[in-house]
């Protein structure tokens, strides 16, 4: 359980450039409208180019049970996007990637129906590999699964997911393609 005195969770505003302009406490940068805020999503995949794909713990404030790519957060002000991905892999999953590289970023706007909560971020993307036994913290995720592209389509077409996953994994899809070597059928 988190302590009601602790420290609110701060992330950063940006610019539509990406620049940061100042600070805001997590829930708030979220609420309706929202605020563009820095973001990453991770891709990683294991040696036959299946997508390693995280449902939500039930638990979460924010979009809970609902299948996503394999890590998503929000870098800590003045943290590298890099390095917030990498450590959030850590927390979330126990694992450590064996590659892990940039695959560029995208700009969204996803209101959430669910929660109400909005989707205002300036997301930067990484893909890799993962050949590491998981450890999932159960705070955060909930199930995971490895998954080709097929598989994937038709978990997509009967599961709920969340309201950002296919405007990230579309982003990132070339760089997918590089570190896949095209297994896996993406």
């Amino acid at each position: 359980m988190a302590n009601s005195s602790a420290a609110p969770i701060m992330l950063e505003l940006v610019d539509e450039d990406g620049t940061t302009i100042g600070t805001a406490e997590k829930l708030s940068a979220h609420v309706p409208p929202g605020r563009l805020h820095r973001a990453f999503s991770v891709f990683l995949f294991d040696s036959k180019g299946r997508l390693l794909l995280q449902r939500r713990a039930l638990g979460k404030y924010h979009s809970p049970g609902v299948w996503s790519n394999t890590c998503c957060g929000h870098p800590y002000p003045q943290e590298p996007p890099f390095a917030a991905a990498a450590r959030r892999v850590g927390e979330e999953l126990g694992a450590a990637p064996s590659l892990m590289r940039e695959a560029g970023t995208v700009r969204y706007n996803h209101p959430d129906p669910e929660s109400g909560l909005v989707e205002q971020e300036f997301n930067h993307l990484f893909v890799g590999l993962l050949d590491d036994t998981l450890r999932p913290d159960p705070e955060e995720i909930s199930e995971t699964a490895f998954v080709s592209w097929n598989e994937l389509r038709e978990r997509h077409a009967s599961d709920p997911f969340s309201t950002w996953f296919m405007t990230v994994l579309d982003a990132a899809r070339p760089a997918i393609r590089e570190v896949t070597g095209g297994a896996g059928g993406w």
